[in-house]
């Protein structure tokens, strides 16, 4: 059997671990077996015949709620060209109701849910032999008369009788590199697929140093751990922390997914020792109200929370991206905006603001009618209006994200920032709103802007406020200008700076 793994990826930058995994399964079994990733970005017509060239038997996509759509027409167009073909999907978007998914889309021939690296093996091992597949804990398949058989979710695996996902397969230098050290998470969160996970399970503390020091010998730029809640134990992850401070290669750099409210004194006492940029910490925030926190089955500590967010930029070496979810059950707009504010004002290095999406196999999507959401039923199932907020309020919320995102999560603009804000004296929501209003009124929206452009537009923004109320705004635009004057010339290189003075503010492109 000649056997595929492949998936689309959402960026080149990115990789599939989990197609890693069922490659050491499968490899060195009577089966010739191939790995090749591609991303959303490629040309359809390109990866059907790279796909379809070789004359694979069989073809395994890992399926997640960005690539869904796309791999199911690819593997419509694949059957159709080769009937042949068996077609086999993974993933968390097809671990769930997958009798419907098979019905829907007869070119699906198998799907294997949950964790695939036994249920792989198991199944490749059986086609070969020509043995019954029926047995196979986590397989789905057509039985007689196109009956949809499904053999349940797999028993969890133990992480330490997995082999190193690197260990047959290179590096890529030019991409992020993923690994986990642990599966499972410690909360419930009723909108994450996690929380459906029962317990954590870890790899031992002498295979991650180990495997750490893998990446650190060839040293990759960065490592991105997919563990949900890295710390949650908070002394293991100390150790780990502790091990990569003191094996620093200078270039590494590592990125975690922490509870913030689990960081105790000492493990600022030992973060404070890391080389800037050593490490970057994402932080779920999600809200900070209280009740809606609970609606979703969280239990944050929040005054803690914060407390502990102020620590660690105060510590000035961690690069800190937290995220807000807008659409969360019992949360109106007055809500949100008092969340952004709250998280604005913590000064972390990026915000994300996510939507939230109603998951297949997520408890909140059995809620949805409960919370009187209405979402699209085509993945990534994000929320088009809930009880609290119209669809034309989330709509402006997509707007703030864009102009959150241009201005703020990608630097430069800082200083300008705070000086508009303060001279509009309005709170950090309602200026975002306020730029976002102007940012779309003008239609910019419409294309990408390069950076010198990017300081032009928010000239403009102030130069508006001043043409608007000249008396509240006097001299607004020229003070704005050179504020953004320092943050241009601090942020783009002596040249940029020079053809940007030479062409001038104003910004007429849209």
């Amino acid at each position: 059997m000649k056997l595929l793994l492949t998936t689309l990826n959402s960026k080149y930058v990115h990789s599939n671990l989990a197609l890693k995994y069922l490659y050491n399964a499968v490899t060195g079994g009577d089966f010739q077996v191939d790995l090749k990733e591609f991303t959303l970005n490629n040309e359809a017509d390109y990866v059907y015949g790279e796909i379809l060239k070789p004359g694979y038997d069989m073809v395994c996509f890992s399926c997640y709620i960005w690539n869904i759509e796309k791999t199911k027409e690819l593997c419509a167009n694949l059957k159709a060209a080769q009937p042949s073909l068996k077609i086999l999907l993974g993933g968390p978007e097809v671990s769930f109701d997958c009798a419907d998914f098979m019905e829907e889309n007869p070119w699906c021939d198998y799907i294997i849910r949950g964790e695939g690296e036994r249920s792989i093996f198991e199944f490749c091992k059986n086609v070969t032999l020509g043995k019954p597949l029926e047995g196979i804990a986590g397989l789905v398949l057509r039985g007689a008369a196109g009956r949809i058989i499904d053999n349940g979710l797999p028993c969890v695996i133990d992480l330490n009788r997995l082999q190193f996902p690197y260990a047959r397969l290179p590096l890529d230098g030019d991409k992020v590199v993923y690994y986990e050290t642990s599966r499972g998470c410690p909360f419930r969160c009723s909108y994450c697929l996690s929380s459906i996970d029962k317990g954590i399970r870890s790899l031992s503390m002498d295979r991650v140093k180990h495997e750490f020091k893998y990446f650190n010998d060839r040293k990759v730029k960065q490592v991105k751990l997919l563990d949900r809640t890295f710390n949650y134990d908070r002394d293991r992850a100390a150790e780990i922390w502790k091990y990569l401070i003191e094996n620093d290669n200078g270039v590494t750099n590592f990125h975690f997914e922490i509870c913030g409210d689990l960081l105790r004194d000492e493990d600022f006492a030992l973060l404070e020792k890391a080389r800037p940029e050593l490490f970057r910490f994402e932080i779920g925030i999600q809200t900070v109200n209280g009740q809606v926190l609970q609606a979703v089955g969280r239990n944050d500590n929040t005054l803690k929370l914060f407390e502990n967010i102020r620590r660690l930029i105060k510590t000035g070496n961690i690069e800190l991206h937290v995220d807000l979810i807008a659409g969360l059950p019992g949360e109106d707009m007055r809500s949100f905006a008092n969340s952004f504010n709250e998280v604005y004002g913590t000064g972390a290095d990026e915000i994300q603001l996510g939507f939230l999406k109603l998951l297949r196999g997520t408890e909140i999507r059995d809620e949805a009618d409960e919370f009187g959401y209405v979402f699209r039923h085509k993945a990534p199932y994000e929320v088009i209006s809930t009880a609290g907020m119209s669809a034309e309020e989330l709509v402006s919320l997509k707007e703030i994200e864009r102009v959150l995102d241009v201005f703020y999560n990608r630097g430069g603009f800082g200083r300008a920032l705070s000086f508009l804000m303060e001279g509009t004296n309005l709170s950090p929501f309602d200026f975002y709103e306020d730029l976002a209003r102007f940012y779309h009124e003008n239609g910019y929206q419409h294309r990408y802007h390069k950076k010198e452009d990017n300081y032009r537009i928010l000239y403009g923004y102030a130069l508006a406020k001043e043409l608007m109320f000249p008396i509240e705004y006097k001299d607004f635009t020229e003070a704005t200008m050179n504020i953004l004057k320092v943050d241009l010339e601090e942020t783009m290189n002596f040249d940029a700076v020079k053809k940007f003075y030479k062409k001038g503010w104003m910004f007429n492109g849209k």
